[in-house]
């Protein structure tokens, strides 16, 4: 056979090929919409120019202070002006980001600041106890803390200087360049560990630009679309979202902490067309719906993920003039790299079709190459018949790079050459997948498999429940039994009976949780329900009995 012509003498060069990053994002927008807002804070505004400099100003002061390529930068800071130019500044500086869960305890920060080796903290006052704490904690500082100094925020300084002295050390012109591979890391984010030491993930800079732009295409979001930062930037960089408004030319309007007052009235005074969080936070605004008894005024998409958001949700949602899309991901796959596509069908159906059918996890992000179910032992993909489980794996540039410094779990993770989340998971004719459970949330009573989302489901629909969760109780005859705990709406007296009374109504005699926990669950930063708390609540329960 002969040599493909189309192989000889057309290689890449720097014309026709430059390396993917979203920092170029930045830049477009500064140029082409230089007096657009581009944050909004309380009562502060700053434009795509002033904000472009403040990020040049931000990596060139980086530099001066010592910071060098592929130096870690951390970050422990609400969604502040900083934090979102911090996505920007550090990584023009050749950095890596790696953004602190603001609710964790000092101790897991400070194994986060010594594992990632960070150089430079940016740090605000609300968190000065823990702060103090985990640099204490650590054997060696060697790290610059700057303090960022919000109007809001309350606590001591810690640092040697403040965040905006930090700027005026930059030069606002200082010419950054693009990676010189866009494999490198851009920034790291560690998993939420629950068991053990958390794990590094590591972003590289054509995941985040993929993702960034799958966010638009993926949710239809136009040109100068209003975000509101509900989900917290910490998360998974904000679900790449600080890169999607950017490339949008948008508009960042930031919230502190999640509270229904404060979100409905962003909404209406800036005309906020998008936000994200997970069914919790969605359960607030409905439960605040008595504060904008008018509406909201005009149309609002939220992205939702998490739990898949039951029929009560998707119906208190359009209630308040919300848009639902359900997103699925994990911290190693950027967020979200799955996406519920409607279908135009589905909009005569009756509301609880529609609530099982939106509440799936979908397909592929538009940019994620392949999402499916897998038999983790054969490697094989489970058929499409809504019935044989297997694992949900994902394939793709949308995909991390691996763990930082753990090379067995990142071998493990990309086994078959496939991304494993650890969620057990079903394929419909569709072809949309559907979670049935994470592995280790599954409850086997008496050889009988029982996923707690099922349980958990049927739950929500009980007009007084607000949010609950399912977790396995051990049982002496069935191995272990499901057990409830719910957390009721303001007002609400419904009692044990009744709950478990609703439950036999819909669900299987052996599905039914005969032990039901009321009070507040708890929840992780990003409104996850952390359930080995409630194994553990559920364990002193049981002994008090």
């Amino acid at each position: 056979m002969g040599l493909n012509p189309f192989a000889t003498g057309l290689d890449k060069n720097q014309a026709n090929h430059v390396q993917l990053s979203p920092l170029t994002f930045m830049e477009r927008a500064a140029m082409v919409f230089p007096r657009k807002k581009a944050i909004v804070h309380g009562d502060r505004t700053i434009t795509w120019s002033e904000t472009y400099a403040r990020c040049r100003r931000l990596a060139s002061a980086l530099i001066r202070r010592g910071v060098q390529p592929g130096d870690t930068v951390a970050a422990m800071l609400p969604n502040v002006p900083a934090m979102f130019e911090a996505h920007f500044g550090v990584p023009m500086a050749g950095a890596v980001l790696n953004t602190l869960n603001t609710r964790l305890d000092a101790e897991s920060i400070a194994f986060m600041l010594k594992h990632g080796e960070a150089k430079v903290l940016l740090t605000d006052r609300d968190f000065a106890p823990t702060i103090r704490r985990a640099l204490e904690l650590l054997e060696v500082r060697e790290i610059l803390v700057v303090d960022v100094d919000d109007p809001a925020a309350k606590g001591d300084l810690l640092g040697s200087i403040e965040y905006e002295q930090f700027l005026r050390e930059g030069d606002p012109d200082f010419e950054w360049r693009l990676p010189a591979d866009e494999w490198d890391a851009i920034s790291l984010n560690y998993t939420s560990g629950t068991t053990g030491n958390p794990k590094g993930v590591v972003y590289h800079h054509r995941g985040a630009y993929l993702n960034a732009v799958a966010n638009v295409l993926s949710w239809n979001m136009p040109p100068h679309s209003v975000y509101l930062w509900t989900l917290p930037m910490f998360h998974c960089n904000g679900w790449c979202f600080p890169w999607t408004v950017a490339a949008l030319s948008g508009v960042n309007v930031c919230l502190r902490q999640v509270d229904p007052k404060a979100i409905f009235d962003l909404i209406q005074r800036h005309g906020v067309t998008h936000f994200c969080g997970a069914p919790v936070v969605l359960g607030m605004l409905i439960n605040a719906a008595h504060l904008i008894p008018e509406g909201l005024g005009h149309p609002v998409s939220a992205a939702v993920a998490g739990a898949a958001p039951p029929a009560a949700i998707i119906e208190g949602m359009e209630k308040l003039g919300l848009s639902i899309t359900h997103v699925y991901g994990l911290t190693e796959t950027y967020g979200p790299a799955g996406v519920c596509v409607k279908r135009e069908e589905w909009a005569d159906l009756p509301l609880g079709e529609r609530a099982r059918l939106n509440g799936r996890q979908g397909i592929p992000y538009l940019l994620q190459e392949a999402m499916t179910v897998m038999d983790p032992t054969t490697m094989q993909p489970v058929p499409a018949d809504g019935q044989t489980m297997g694992e949900i794996m994902f394939r793709g540039n949308i995909v991390m790079k691996g763990y930082l410094k753990n090379p067995a779990a990142t071998e493990e993770a990309f086994a078959g050459g496939w991304f494993h989340t650890g969620d057990l998971a079903v394929l419909e004719p569709d072809g949309y997948v559907k979670i049935k459970d994470r592995s280790k949330d599954i409850i086997i009573s008496g050889g009988e498999n029982i996923s707690s989302l099922e349980v958990e489901d049927v739950l929500y629909r009980h007009p007084d429940v607000l949010v609950a969760a399912i977790v396995a109780k051990p049982d002496p005859k069935w191995g272990e039994v499901p057990c409830a705990f719910v957390e009721l709406k303001d007002g609400a007296t419904t009692k044990e009976e009744d709950i478990i009374a609703h439950c036999r109504a819909h669900l299987a005699r052996f599905k039914v949780p005969p032990m039901v926990v009321f009070g507040p669950i708890p929840k992780t930063s990003t409104g996850k329900i952390q359930k080995y708390v409630l194994r553990q609540r559920m364990k002193s329960t049981e002994a008090l009995k």
